[in-house]
């Protein structure tokens, strides 16, 4: 129980101090100022709030489960003990990451902000890069032949949608 409470402690951490936290919070603002255009079309926001709310899914869900299942964080110095395959992975490899980007195409359209595109664009590139350089690798080191037969049967990027 106390390595799962410091899983949690750890987890909500890098959520809003690391990675998802510069990535959606400090940086966009840093960006926009969090300054939305005057004349707006509401359908536009309602599109953007949308898009943010559901970005969020797949953002949080995935660390309940490397708390719960894998038993560790999504911190790579405080990995999983077990490879997570269950819920939204099922379905896409990249759930967290698939979430952020949704995220930002919400912030894009909210703040109709080009800046704000350009960045989307780094943040998938820097995403993709890490994933093909750091995470993937690191991953078979750890998991092998399972993690293997995963990434032959599910998409790094676009949701199937039959798990």
């Amino acid at each position: 129980m106390a390595a799962q409470r410091r899983n949690i402690v750890i987890s909500i951490l890098f959520v809003v101090f690391g990675g998802p936290g510069i990535t959606l919070l400090y940086l966009p603002l840093w960006i926009t100022r969090f300054r939305m255009p005057a004349h707006e079309a509401a359908g536009q926001k309602l599109l953007a709030v949308t898009l943010i709310l559901l970005g969020l899914v797949p953002l949080f869900e995935p660390i309940v489960r490397f708390i719960r299942i894998g038993r560790g964080t999504l911190v790579p110095t405080a990995p999983t003990e077990q490879l997570v395959v269950s819920g939204l992975y099922r379905y896409v490899r990249n759930p967290m990451y698939v979430g952020v980007l949704t995220v930002i195409a919400g912030e894009v359209l909210l703040f109709a902000s080009r800046a704000m595109a350009l960045y989307a664009v780094i943040v998938w590139l820097c995403m993709h890069l890490f994933i093909c350089f750091y995470e993937e690798p690191a991953l078979t080191r750890r998991y092998a032949e399972y993690y293997l037969a995963y990434k032959r049967s599910v998409p790094r990027w676009l949701p199937r949608l039959t798990p």
